[in-house]
Formats: structure tokens, sequence, C-alpha cells
């Protein structure tokens, strides 16, 4: 198996971690841990797991020059899209989030354009405006809701944690040349953990865990060890072999395989609102994402 297959193989278990996900955090953020404190929880787990794997399996140090580096992907990578994704989630729906995260692909070709200095087609633009419309139209449908099964601010965060794991996947790409994907990830998580920890441990403190069920249990280790740890993982491995762009791409999968997980868990549904959204969201990607033609803005 060469090495490009290898990549997209662990993009594609990736996603379907991430679709799982949706559903699963959402469970346990509306039953025994709150968003924040299940954050920090994602945070001590990842890097307990990538600091032992890395004291057994990669001798490999950082350099001090890099370690500002790994701060900046802290930020994006851990504080700002763990809080915000799971803060949204808690506050919509599993479907709503996933189709959210499709902007993903849209905002990499942005954040590219302004740190690689890359230039946009008028083709692509009219992509992003396509794609951006559908996701507004998602979140200013729901302006009625008020609860926390499914809002507009639910979406709007995890739309800002689409944006961050956009910029992630692009600022992370030059240290994955340079560095083996577990040393990126343990000091990734090291800083992150220091920043994320004032916001949840308050929400940390208050879990009841001798009231835990089983369900409750598997739930959260599958948040910490799967969408943390192996999800984290496989997707840094995939942006050796593959560009920021093509990993954004599998983000498409998300939406189909979570609503097919929610519908059978029986913990969301599918409207006009969230079809018609979805539609214009991967028409917008679907422009972005085309071999564009010369003409530039």
């Amino acid at each position: 198996m060469n090495r490009t297959l290898r990549a997209h193989l662990a993009l594609l278990a990736a996603n379907l971690i991430y679709a799982a996900s949706f559903t699963i955090a959402k469970q346990v953020t509306d039953g025994p841990i709150h968003p924040f404190g299940l954050v920090v929880l994602r945070a001590s787990g990842a890097v307990t797991l990538f600091w032992l794997t890395s004291f057994l399996f990669v001798k490999e140090k950082a350099e001090r020059k890099d370690i500002p580096r790994f701060a900046l992907l802290a930020i994006v990578g851990v504080a700002i899209n763990q809080l915000l994704f799971l803060k949204g989630l808690s506050l919509t729906s599993p479907i709503s989030a996933a189709i959210m995260m499709i902007t993903t692909p849209i905002l990499v070709l942005i954040i590219a354009a302004i740190v690689l200095r890359e230039r946009i087609t008028a083709l692509r633009v009219m992509g992003i405006l396509v794609g951006f419309a559908g996701a507004i139209m998602l979140m200013l449908g729901k302006t009625h809701a008020s609860g926390k099964t499914d809002n507009s601010f639910g979406d709007l965060f995890v739309f800002i944690n689409a944006l961050s794991w956009g910029t992630y996947l692009v600022l992370v790409k030059p240290l994955v040349k340079k560095y083996h994907t577990v040393t990126i990830l343990k000091w990734v998580f090291l800083f992150g953990l220091i920043i994320v920890f004032p916001f949840g441990i308050s929400e940390f403190r208050e879990v009841n865990w001798h009231g835990m069920t089983q369900t409750d249990w598997f739930n959260t280790l599958f948040v910490v060890i799967g969408t943390t740890f192996v999800a984290y993982l496989l997707n840094t491995y995939a942006l050796k072999e593959l560009s920021p762009s093509v990993v954004s791409t599998y983000i498409y999968l998300q939406p189909l395989l979570a609503a097919a997980i929610a519908l059978y868990a029986g913990s969301d549904h599918v409207d006009l609102l969230k079809a018609c959204s979805a539609l214009m969201i991967f028409a917008g990607v679907y422009i972005v994402s085309k071999p564009q033609k010369k003409v530039m803005l």
C-alpha cells in the first residue's frame, strides 16, 4: 500500500469517527459533562496519550524556534476549535452542526489565499458566496429557537469552529514536513490544555463521576480517545502526503454519515431548511473545488 492511499484511508477513518461524534458528544454534553468540562477532559486525555506515545515510540525533540508555532496551533486547533464546537453542539442538533462543518473547504481556500497570498478566481468567489448563503440561511432560519435543541447560536459557534479548524489545517502543513505527527500533537495539546483549563475547570469539577452509566462512560471515552487522540493523529498524518484542501474535502462525508447515525439513534431529524442549506453549501464547495480558469480578481 503506497503512502498516498494510506493517507486517504486515514482521512476516511478520521471522518467516520467525527461523524459519530456529532451524536455521541451531544449525548455527553446533554448529560453528565457540560461542554467546557468535556474540553478539559479531552485535552487532558490527549496530552497524556500523546506524550506517553512520544516517550515510548517517538524520540524526537522540537526546535525552540517552533514552540510559538505550536502555541498558535493550540489556539486555533484546540482552544477555539474544541470550546466552540462542543458549546455549539450542545445548543444545536447533530445534523445542523455537521452541515455547518461543510463550510471548512471554503474557509480553507480563503485562509490559504490570505496566508499563502494566492489569488482567487471570480468563479470561486461565486462558490464562496453560495456556500456562505447556505450557512447563513441555516442560522437565520432558526432564530426563533431559544431552547438547547436546535438554535442559530449553536450553528454560529460551529461555524466559527470550522473557521478555526480550517486555519489549523493551513498553518500545520509546514510543520508536518518537519516533525513526526506525535511530536506536533503532543505540543499542540499541551499548550491547548493550558489555554482551555481556566474556561472548563469549574464545569469539570461539577461532574458526578459515580452517577455515570456504562453508556456515559463509553461515550466519554469515545470522545476523548477516538475523536481527540485517534482522529487528530489520522488527520495530521494525512497532511504529510496530502494538501490542506484535499484533507478538508473529506468533510463532505460528515453530514451524510452524521445524519445516518443521528437518524438511526433517533436523536435528530431532517427538515426542509437543513436539506436546502446543505445543498447550497455543497454547491458552493463544488464550485470552489473545481479546476479554475486563469481569470482572476
